[in-house]
């Protein structure tokens, strides 16, 4: 029997049909960003993808997937002939299929590497989603962030990408220190003027180590109050959704069919591939993480070695928890019944007395089959979620 076949016919949860690759190079270190990244070291671009290469091959064969995607770093920060390479490598370690209409292939990008020769090679090899880092059109608050690109250049790069990709999202953030709500209404009115299908908004936060949170620890950058973020959120709830963009995760907002298909395999806490440095697997309820060191993974791949650094078995309670934790950020909610295939626990038993303190509290609303977070709950998701667990 074909091994692929026998598995995929493993549930979602235990066998991927999602994947995601790193590419951890930038031309600049943002001051608030903790993810895996290098600035300055194109010189090691070759090496990674020989590396990256290797540790695809540790596949042993082609494995389908439904969704891919490409994130950083900057992957659009690879040009030309790399750029291609990068593509053509994870497109032939990772086919595209899909049993319910197009397969997702995503990639992250700058609104200032945008050209055309680069959108020509995204469309090239399938790519159907680009998600720019747009975080906001005011230069004041760029600057704050370290961004490096110039508003003008987003309506340009939007324009670009329409013309050979299916979809189009947006990144913004708030709680931006000096960001007002005038401020963030110029960002979202800017935002749904373009024709995009998604936008994300997220909440700054200050990761310790990041550039942000010794500038906040040494007093020399004042934080939004949790009042004030507050505010900015609900302002992007009521603007996005009067737009026509749905709501469907805390952070995430869609005009109809137009979700972003990987990342609902997360908060379904189903299974993916992680490939790239620091990337992170969970594959049959076994989560690993790769070295976030580019000399160290560069080493071990080359070498025929793993890169991994961290591995963790989940057991069935610990997996249980981890589900109701990152479904409930999804607007639907939890489906019982899904939630009793999945983890093999009744939602009831693990978490019910605390349910139905947050259903009078008016934080959950609970119709029977699903549960799910309230607008107000929504607002207060982390300490809802940290309260049922």
């Amino acid at each position: 029997m074909d091994q692929s076949v026998t598995k995929l016919s493993e549930p979602p949860w235990v066998w991927p049909r999602a994947a995601y690759v790193h590419v951890p190079f930038c031309a600049h270190h943002c001051g608030y960003c903790d993810f895996a990244v290098v600035a300055g070291r194109d010189d090691q671009i070759g090496p990674y993808l020989d590396a990256l290469r290797a540790e695809l091959s540790t596949l042993g064969r082609p494995e389908p997937v439904r969704t891919l995607f490409i994130g950083g770093g900057t992957p659009s920060h690879l040009r030309g002939r790399h750029l291609q390479r990068l593509l053509r490598m994870v497109r032939e370690a990772l086919p595209l299929e899909a049993d319910d209409g197009q397969p997702e292939f995503s990639v992250e990008a700058n609104p200032d590497d945008i050209d055309d020769q680069t959108v020509s090679i995204l469309a090239d090899y399938g790519v159907s989603r680009v998600s720019l880092g747009v975080q906001s059109f005011q230069p004041h608050l760029l600057r704050v962030l370290e961004r490096r690109h110039d508003p003008a250049q987003v309506p340009r790069a939007v324009e670009r990408l329409r013309r050979h990709i299916r979809e189009v999202s947006l990144d913004l953030i708030f709680g931006v220190p000096g960001q007002t709500p005038a401020d963030w209404a110029d960002d979202l009115r800017r935002a749904i003027a373009l024709p995009i299908d998604h936008v994300s908004t997220y909440g700054l936060t200050y990761e310790k180590g990041t550039r942000l949170w010794k500038e906040r620890a040494r007093g020399r950058l004042i934080p939004l109050s949790e009042e004030a973020e507050l505010q900015l959120y609900e302002q992007a709830i009521d603007t996005l959704e009067a737009a026509g963009l749905e709501q469907y995760e805390i952070s995430n907002f869609a005009r109809p069919g137009h979700r972003s298909r990987h990342n609902q395999t997360y908060w379904a806490n189903e299974a993916y591939f992680g490939f790239g440095l620091g990337a992170a697997r969970y594959v049959r309820f076994r989560r690993e993480r790769n070295t976030r060191s580019l000399s160290l993974y560069l080493r071990t791949c080359l070498a025929g070695g793993s890169p991994t650094v961290e591995a963790e078995e989940l057991v069935p309670d610990e997996r249980a928890k981890e589900t109701l934790a990152v479904q409930l950020r999804r607007v639907q909610g939890i489906d019982r019944q899904r939630f009793r295939e999945q983890t093999g626990f009744d939602l009831d038993d693990l978490a019910g007395p605390a349910i139905a303190r947050a259903v009078e509290l008016g934080l959950l609303e609970d119709r029977g089959e699903v549960v799910r977070l309230t607008r107000r709950g929504r607002c207060v998701a982390d300490a809802v979620i940290t309260t049922l667990l």
